[in-house]
């Protein structure tokens, strides 16, 4: 994209595998910048990284860190964020943070660009990230919303282990390899690190995405719940989710069912699907074509397909969504928002 105004940005939790992408995709972009700063832990603090021509050196993020910083992207935590982003608005910089600490928070707009964009400029220092499992399901979702209006969401995700960190796909190759080799798969992370009970992911699917809250459901699951009525601005709207760890690196996939308000026809509704802006329809059953994490890997749109009618509601359709999840599900979609405010304050 080309402006003549130029921004300095941070973007903090640099060495972090979505730190990586938003970094990766400034470059490719071409995003107007004046100055690039690397912010992270103290123990990644003088990496260097190389960024179009030349090396820039990892800083240690403090409450100092965003003096002359227009724009910062933070991806190192709730904690991380929580501490420092009042102190980066404080010198002035529009944040957007890609963690969960103000997506509820009724003052930060929670924006998906194909969806919501429009509420940007009601940002008041911060915008949230929704999170990833969330953002594919909704950017498919918002032209049938507005087309046919929805009633009920119900979702069951199929989600990557690169959505819990590099550490989980090093032990899900491990399992694997343990496994292969008849040994006994060894489980040291997953499902939540910071919990007694670990279990094996190679060649098995865990119904355990975070932390379980009081009412049964799990913490993704209400992120899912709460951050699809806020986006979609309904709180009539019922939604559940169940959400549930694979053995795939990257991608996240998820069956869902969705009930609208008016009738519907399914060649329309794939037509909608086909022309919604970050949105790629696969879905050709004679050549098997349907959307795969595989494929999804390392691309920034969001696919769609097994679109079909429900054979016991004539207003129920089923869809099949898969999207990168450290991409459109985190970096792209960050990096999607940057973007747009370049172009208001051009």
């Amino acid at each position: 994209m080309s402006s003549q105004k130029r921004f300095n940005v941070a973007v903090v939790g640099s060495t972090g595998a979505v730190g990586e992408q938003i970094i990766r995709l400034l470059d490719e972009r071409n995003f107007p910048l004046h100055e690039l700063k690397l912010l992270s832990s103290a123990r990644s603090a003088g990496k260097k990284v190389r960024f179009k021509e030349r090396e820039i050196t990892i800083e240690e993020a403090t409450p100092e860190s965003f003096e002359g910083i227009d724009i910062a992207l933070f991806s190192a935590g709730g904690d991380v964020s929580r501490e420092l982003i009042p102190h980066a608005v404080d010198h002035g910089a529009v944040c957007i943070d890609n963690t969960s600490a103000y997506r509820m928070d009724p003052d930060t707009p929670l924006i998906v660009p194909e969806v919501n964009i429009d509420k940007i400029s009601d940002h008041r220092g911060i915008i949230a990230n929704p999170n990833c499992s969330t953002i594919q399901m909704v950017a498919a979702l918002k032209p049938l919303y507005d087309r046919y209006g929805i009633s009920r969401i119900i979702v069951s995700t199929y989600q990557a282990v690169s959505g819990a960190g590099a550490k989980a796909i090093q032990e899900m190759l491990r399992q694997s390899k343990e496994v292969l080799e008849g040994r006994e798969a060894a489980p040291e992370l997953l499902p939540v690190g910071s919990l007694p009970v670990k279990h094996q992911i190679a060649f098995n699917a865990i119904p355990q995405i975070d932390k379980f809250t009081e009412n049964g459901f799990t913490y993704e699951e209400m992120k899912m719940i709460n951050e699809t009525k806020k986006m979609l601005d309904d709180e009539s709207l019922e939604v559940t989710a169940t959400c549930v760890r694979i053995p795939v690196v990257y991608g996240h996939s998820e069956s869902v069912y969705v009930e609208l308000k008016s009738d519907f026809d399914v060649e329309q509704v794939k037509s909608l699907l086909a022309a919604a802006p970050g949105i790629v329809l696969q879905d050709n059953l004679q050549l098997q074509q349907y959307p795969l994490a595989t494929e999804a890997a390392g691309k920034l749109d969001t696919f769609v397909g097994r679109v079909r009618r429900d054979l016991s509601n004539p207003r129920g359709l089923n869809l099949w969504i898969v999207s990168d999840n450290l991409l459109k599900g985190a970096a792209w979609n960050a990096v999607q928002i940057a973007e747009y405010i370049a172009i208001e304050q051009h």
